[in-house]
């Protein structure tokens, strides 16, 4: 996934598409975000300088699906493997029923990308209908990411295995990218040379979250500022 953040607007478009297609709970009082449930954070980036120097970048954040050499942070401390990753898409999935609650991968992540359920998940009686039959909900005392849609690569398998197409050009788009009214989020095969991910990857203005951490995240960032490029590794 390669998110250009100087097409973001912060409209959260991502975040309420990726809400609604994941049937992600959410209570009446939403204010507590320290429980709260978000797979596609936000954030507000500032430069620190007064007007007319002062400039505001918003960067969402998913699970960045970390592809270091020989394990991810969040799969390496899960006691009970509920948390792994597929070797051969890259997407490192959560296992809810096998989940215990223990919140490892929650310290282990230095994303924050993991969140964990407080109370069982509730909605509205009419939104109960709106509810997709391809997602799970997710019970009480477990953790939950962000999954870049992976139902929706096993239905465009399924597709493909149907109309016998071969699996190696089966592609998708997440809800995120395809709810972003900017286009500033791109999805794709990052090991396909010709693809608009792999390509968008080469940019000048492409930089990691906490790349002095080498996790190798799977979400590559753009942008023109160099600040912010500071303020993505955590360098003061």
């Amino acid at each position: 996934m390669v998110i250009d953040l100087d097409k973001c607007t912060g409209c959260m478009a991502c975040s309420v598409a990726c809400q609604a297609e994941n049937n992600i709970s959410f209570r009446a009082d939403e204010s507590n975000k320290v429980r709260s449930i978000t797979w596609m954070e936000v954030y507000s980036l500032q430069n620190g300088k007064d007007y007319p120097e002062h400039q505001v970048t918003y960067l969402p954040r998913p699970c960045m699906h970390c592809d270091a050499p020989h394990h991810s942070p969040c799969t390496f401390v899960c006691p009970v493997n509920a948390t792994t990753r597929d070797e051969l898409t890259g997407v490192v999935s959560h296992v809810y029923p096998r989940c215990i609650g223990c919140r490892y991968c929650m310290v282990a992540c230095p994303y924050h990308a993991r969140k964990f359920n407080w109370w069982d998940p509730t909605w509205p009686k009419s939104m109960e209908a709106m509810l997709s039959p391809e997602v799970s909900t997710r019970m009480r005392g477990v953790v939950e990411k962000c999954t870049f849609c992976n139902h929706r690569l096993n239905k465009a398998r399924s597709k493909a295995i149907l109309d016998g197409a071969d699996l190696k050009t089966v592609t998708y788009t997440p809800a995120c990218a395809e709810a972003c009214p900017t286009k500033a989020i791109a999805f794709g095969n990052l090991q396909d040379p010709e693809s608009e991910v792999a390509k968008l990857a080469k940019d000048p203005r492409a930089f990691r979250i906490l790349a002095k951490l080498h996790t190798e995240p799977k979400v590559i960032y753009l942008s023109k500022h160099q600040w912010v490029h500071r303020l993505a590794d955590n360098s003061l």
